[in-house]
């Protein structure tokens, strides 16, 4: 069995520019700014608002992901996220 801890995005809302509020399976919440890490061939089409805003959870495989095919990963989402709420 992993013991690496793994963690779950499990809502997204869209705030504003490149910032989404995002949930976690262990009742954190955070809120993420991607602005600065829109590039490469999979992300830079996110620069797009229009395509940014559609931003949505995938359970299956527990982190956000976009019609375009990008996601991101959910231990990267927590750790350079800025949390607003903590865990009850």
């Amino acid at each position: 069995m992993d013991e690496h801890l793994l963690i779950d995005v499990v809502s997204v809302q869209y705030l504003d520019g490149y910032r989404l509020r995002l949930g976690f399976d262990n009742g954190v919440v955070k809120v993420v700014d991607l602005e600065s890490r829109l590039n490469g061939e999979m992300l830079e089409p996110l620069r797009d608002l229009e395509l940014f805003r559609q931003v949505r959870v995938d359970p299956e495989i527990g982190t956000i992901v976009w019609p375009s095919g990008a996601d991101a990963a959910p231990d990267t989402l927590y750790e350079i996220g800025e949390t607003v709420e903590a865990a009850a």
